[in-house]
């Protein structure tokens, strides 16, 4: 096989029994020659019945509709290995579509994929929006606070829907986030005998009988009182719901920073609190998961909250206390250590669950998880740092500098 002519006879070795073929509302009669040879060659076709019914002129062999539930369709694709075997999918397989998991199973010598437009670029170009200048996201199946960091002033996007629900409830949060301004427009079924687009504000969304197969775009207008995450690290504490048990906004940053979060990485947040610093660690890239390790049931619910509020829903909570609540975690990359650092084993536990170039930022307020970092400083290196922050308050009738308690700070690098 090679990829200058992936479908020729000459090409199409034994080892390639798998095709990925990426289909558009207009049906079979729009793919290439190749793409048909694919479908009509095959002697098993997976699809959503949407996909199956508008390639069925094509289909010789046997067509499977995809599994419920979902999680189950790579394993059956790979059950019918050696068989020619089809994949349809919508538009391009490899943007937020099924290729991207077949690929993590199937060497690429045994598959070629063959796209077509996606539904991002098929509704760039109906609005002659740049994709370089777009902000493109999936709601399909996620949790629509998912856009709640994109909402910047003048920022476009482009979010693949799930349904015919989703571009009022996305207008709802818009409204309630201070973004009532911002216009949706809702492109139905591109490229297909339905296709229609529509807009309007997200404080006057009245649109209905939306077609389910629907890519919504966003035009972010923001209100005087627009809920607005900045990009940089060291969120104003005001973002987050808290009970005073937080890693106030100067500390964060500078955490965050000795954390030094790299792409793809997990990060446990032991005695989360607030869950500050991991939802801070989750808002640097999308790729970065987190673990926010709490107590108290109380703050655990509250961490859940701020995640959502802040627009990462996928963060892990898990109530219970450390040590134990550290057994059978995914292994991190980073670990913080917020609170309870002095309790018997923590340290001793999170020292142990780091890889090699792993590292862990412990914070102290008092004296006695002081002694403690500065005893495994003296044992085990690292820096040792004393952060020490003072806001101008008034004082009587002038102003004066309040001193907020000092962190002690140990950074380390597991060898």
């Amino acid at each position: 096989m090679t990829f200058a002519d992936p479908v020729s006879a000459k090409n199409a070795a034994s080892a390639r029994w798998l095709s990925i073929v990426g289909i558009g509302e207009d049906g079979a009669a729009a793919l290439s020659p190749a793409a048909r040879a694919l479908v009509e060659s095959a002697e098993v076709v997976f699809g959503g019945q949407r996909h199956l019914a508008l390639a069925a002129p094509l289909i010789r062999g046997r067509a499977r509709p995809w599994p419920t539930p979902f999680g189950r369709a790579v394993g059956e694709v790979l059950g019918e290995r050696p068989k020619q075997v089809c994949v349809l999918a919508s538009g391009d397989p490899f943007h937020y579509g099924i290729g991207a998991q077949l690929a993590r199973q199937v060497p690429p010598a045994e598959m070629v994929a063959l796209p077509s437009p996606s539904a991002f670029s098929l509704a760039a170009a109906r609005l002659g929006w740049p994709l370089s200048e777009t902000t493109l996201l999936a709601l399909n199946g996620r949790a629509l606070d998912l856009v709640r960091p994109h909402l910047h002033p003048g920022a476009r996007i482009l979010a693949l829907s799930g349904g015919a629900e989703t571009p009022g409830a996305l207008a709802h949060l818009l409204v309630s986030a201070g973004f009532g301004q911002s216009r949706l427009i809702i492109l139905e079924a591109l490229r297909g005998a339905r296709e229609r687009i529509r807009s309007a504000l997200a404080a006057d969304f009245d649109l209905a009988a939306i077609d389910p197969l629907n890519t919504i775009g966003i035009e972010v207008v923001a209100g005087a009182q627009a809920r607005i995450i900045p990009r940089a690290p060291g969120l104003a504490d005001s973002l987050f719901e808290h009970d005073g048990q937080i890693t106030k906004r100067e500390i964060r940053a500078l955490t965050l920073s000795a954390l030094a979060p790299r792409r793809g990485e997990r990060l446990w947040d032991v005695g989360a609190g607030a869950g500050s610093v991991a939802i801070e660690w989750m808002l640097v890239d999308s790729s970065l998961r987190a673990v926010a390790v709490e107590a108290d049931a109380e703050r655990a619910a509250r961490i859940a909250r701020n995640a959502a509020a802040l627009g990462v829903p996928g963060l892990e909570i898990v109530h219970a206390s450390a040590p134990a609540a550290l057994a059978g975690l995914a292994r991190p990359d980073a670990i913080f250590i917020g609170g309870g650092a002095s309790e018997p084993g923590v340290l001793d536990r999170s020292i142990e669950a780091l890889p090699a170039g792993g590292r862990l930022v412990v914070n102290a307020v008092t004296l006695a998880t002081e002694a403690l970092l500065m005893a495994q400083h003296a044992e085990l290196g690292g820096e040792l740092t004393r952060i020490a922050i003072a806001r101008a308050e008034p004082l009587g009738d002038k102003t004066g500098w309040r001193p907020a308690m000092p962190i002690t700070q140990w950074t380390w690098t597991k060898p």
